[in-house]
């Protein structure tokens, strides 16, 4: 039977095809690792949470996503509802969005009126893999799915144990990610230009904080005091071996890092041998796996996206010089980015002259669009780099 995840009604024909087939793991470690199997974490899928196969060749990298996102739904519903229909699950599914919508979450607007459970539960599948900025990120990659998805699976958990779920949980969960993403990245010994945008991405990711990258300098031990569930506790660890993996290689000041957060998670018990089983995804299908090689969204993201801003700057180069020439200290700025780091009052005021510079510019406007602000760092990057005798004239003026 084919199933095409894009069509209305795929939901309802999966589960009478596949939802026996769908596995009841029996702890939550057992649950957590398939998680991690199914590659869902690291932009891959390649497995369904299923006891047999499935023919997933015609599926492209999004609908794997929401098939592997329902699955996972619906396996944690069995692991804390053992023996429960699928119907239960839609109703409480369901129930589970409908709590958030009530806290003024807008996408349940989107049902259809006469829509059943399982039309409602696409609907809202489709708008949970996307990123809150995907307009943007769809003209430069061929897909950036939310990179925080298995946060709506930790919160889901939170509501059937606890029976309700509001904001202060997801903010939460976001904050405590974005804080270990952080801490990863400064603690990585290859630094690349991809940690900056890797951070973007999964800072694209929020939907109900913002991103700081100051973290607090008591965070590690105020994680160690909490007690968090054993399903956040993994997760956290994993995201902070994503953010070190980026580059493909973990140095060993990385490996001791990583076993440090092992025990401030409390998780030594747990994880045996290490148990990385990022690890043991990497090695089976690092010529594939997007954090790794050019079909990354981030490394995919990156260099298309230089070779637009490139072209964008080439065509509109007499405009854009013009402009430049009428703000003098938006040049200084931009040739002493090449030398040193900025500091925070410094990028305020790049970002401010080159977005004013853009709504002058018809064809830059897409920089003032949602999520072009991911742009500007590839913005400022390639002026100095592509008019280095317009900036030498400037600096003389």
């Amino acid at each position: 039977m084919r199933i095409n995840p894009s069509a209305p009604g795929w939901i309802e024909k999966f589960s009478n095809e596949y939802a026996e087939a769908i596995v009841r793991y029996e702890t939550d470690f057992s649950f957590y690792t398939a998680c991690q199997r199914t590659g869902l974490f690291y932009g891959f899928v390649v497995d369904y949470h299923l006891h047999r196969a499935i023919d997933a060749s015609h599926w492209d990298e999004e609908e794997k996503s929401k098939v592997v996102f329902f699955t996972t739904l619906f396996a944690l519903y069995q692991l804390r509802k053992p023996n429960n229909e699928m119907s239960s699950f839609l109703a409480d599914v369901l129930a589970f969005y409908s709590s958030i919508s009530r806290a003024k979450f807008s996408f349940i607007q989107h049902f259809l009126p006469e829509s059943s459970p399982a039309q409602e539960l696409e609907t809202l599948i489709a708008d949970r893999i996307q990123t809150n900025t995907n307009v943007i990120a769809k003209n430069f990659t061929h897909l950036v799915t939310n990179a925080m998805l298995f946060v709506d699976v930790l919160a889901f958990e939170h509501y059937l144990v606890s029976g309700t779920i509001d904001l202060k949980f997801f903010k939460e969960v976001e904050q405590k990610c974005m804080s270990i993403i952080s801490l990863s990245l400064q603690i990585k010994t290859n630094k690349t230009p991809y940690d900056d945008l890797l951070i973007k991405l999964f800072e694209n990711s929020l939907r109900y904080t913002k991103f700081s990258d100051e973290v607090d300098a008591h965070f590690l031990a105020q994680l160690q005091q909490e007690s968090i569930h054993v399903l956040q506790r993994l997760y956290l660890l994993d995201v902070a071996q994503m953010a070190l993996w980026s580059d493909g290689e973990k140095q060993a000041v990385e490996q001791e890092y990583v076993a440090n957060l092992i025990v401030i998670l409390n998780l030594d018990k747990i994880v045996q041998n290490t148990g990385f089983e990022i690890d043991v995804f990497v090695e089976k299908h690092r010529i594939n796996i997007p954090y790794l090689n050019e079909k990354h969204p981030v490394k995919h993201f990156y260099s298309n996206a230089q070779e637009t801003i490139a072209k964008l700057i080439i065509r509109n180069k007499n405009r854009l010089l013009k402009e430049l020439s009428e703000s003098k200290e938006l040049v200084v700025l931009l040739r002493k980015s090449t030398l040193s780091e900025l500091s925070y009052e410094e990028k305020k005021k790049v970002k401010k002259q080159l977005l004013d510079i853009c709504k002058s510019v018809p064809s830059l406007t897409i920089f003032l669009l949602p999520g072009g602000g991911l742009l500007l760092p590839l913005l400022i990057k390639f002026i100095p780099q592509l008019l280095p005798s317009a900036f030498n004239e400037n600096l003389d003026d």
